[in-house]
């Protein structure tokens, strides 16, 4: 494909992952074009090129394909070092890994509750929306059609995901604690960190903006109960952001603490039984590529019970905070362990994984 940016992003509006990639290159001042992953895009070029059938996918100036916000973002973070997102400091560097891990896979169930399970408020929206990927040329109506039918393959993942009538509630009251406890940090930060977004911030825009504040149903309940968060959203797509410092003295404010008590309460008790699981299969099928689904569990959230699928890329998200804690020097750790205390995660923190696992062509295996 000739093209007179650098680089190609390929991605959707109402994709959850393109928002965390196209919000960063905006951010970095990256020059790139968008090109829409319709159908035939994935066809042509998107599944020749990575082996997989998802999004965001990166076109470099060398051509290049990459997959993977992950991937992505700490790949253009060696090119482009200018605005770094990484702090150095250990508690912030720490927290922006842990809110990255949060959002890109936890958040996703009330991204996903949000967007399905109110199709009298979502419906002609998301049908436009997919019909856009399936048939572009098409007239709305025709395309709301087309997109009808991609759209109900996604709906039909929620009970995979664990949302269920059963915990249906519990999901909806995580999202209105979620945007109190948001409202109050963006009332005061402009990031999470300070004046400077970090990974944790790309992370969030993940299941924030593509489906909590674009989707209509979401998107009303947020404009009305959290209006610092709308604009952090909005200040995390502009072009020209503001850019400052993190917070001195590796300073984590306080109104992220019920965010980080929520991730160790909830998260992270999936994320242990998740390590067991890839070990175990590991163990069993030496030398084969880990599949993405390991079977079925039971969790646990906000006292309800429910069945859902045990994934194994989680794990890979979670080796990077993990990694960072576990290799702090000794000088380091105590202040790093007393906002673990705080929030209930040291014992979390100290997890050890038998089996890791590394990405090779976009697929996970286990590390040699």
């Amino acid at each position: 494909m000739t093209t007179t940016y650098a680089f190609t992003h390929y991605g959707t509006e109402f994709s959850l992952y393109s928002g965390k990639t196209r919000s960063y290159l905006r951010y970095k001042g990256i020059p790139f074009e968008e090109r829409m992953a319709t159908r035939s895009v994935y066809r042509r070029v998107l599944i020749p090129k990575t082996g997989v059938a998802m999004i965001p996918v990166l076109e470099t100036s060398e051509h290049e394909f990459i997959q993977d916000t992950v991937e992505i973002i700490d790949t253009l973070e060696q090119r482009f070092p200018e605005r770094g997102i990484y702090p150095s400091t250990p508690k912030q560097r720490l927290v922006s890994l842990l809110m990255e891990l949060y959002a890109d896979e936890w958040l996703l169930l009330p991204a996903m509750h949000f967007r399905w399970s109110f199709p009298e408020e979502n419906r002609r929206f998301l049908y436009s929306e997919f019909g856009k990927v399936v048939s572009p040329w098409l007239p709305g109506p025709l395309r709301r059609l087309a997109g009808s039918r991609l759209a109900k393959r996604f709906s039909g993942m929620l009970p995979m995901l664990g949302i269920t009538e059963s915990t249906a509630s519990a999901i909806e009251n995580w999202y209105y604690m979620l945007l109190d406890q948001l409202e109050a940090h963006f009332s005061q930060h402009p990031y999470l960190l300070g004046e400077r977004a970090s990974i944790g911030d790309f992370g969030l825009m993940a299941p924030l903006y593509a489906h909590l504040y674009r989707d209509p149903a979401p998107g009303r309940i947020m404009r009305r109960r959290a209006p610092h968060l709308v604009e952090w959203i909005e200040r995390m797509n502009t072009r020209k952001p503001r850019v400052g410092d993190w917070l001195a003295d590796d300073q984590v404010p306080e109104t992220l603490y019920p965010l980080l008590k929520h991730q160790f309460e909830s998260q992270f008790p999936v994320l242990s039984e998740t390590v067991d699981a890839v070990a175990k299969w590991i163990d069993e099928h030496p030398g084969k590529k880990v599949p993405r689904r390991l079977g079925e569990h039971q969790y646990r959230l906000s006292g309800v019970d429910e069945t859902r699928a045990l994934m194994s890329f989680p794990q890979w998200k979670l080796q990077r905070p993990l990694d960072f804690y576990q290799g702090l020097p000794e000088d380091q750790r105590g202040p790093v362990d007393e906002l673990l205390d705080e929030v209930g995660g040291r014992e979390a923190m100290n997890m050890r994984i038998p089996r890791r696992v590394r990405r090779e062509n976009n697929r996970l295996v286990p590390e040699d």
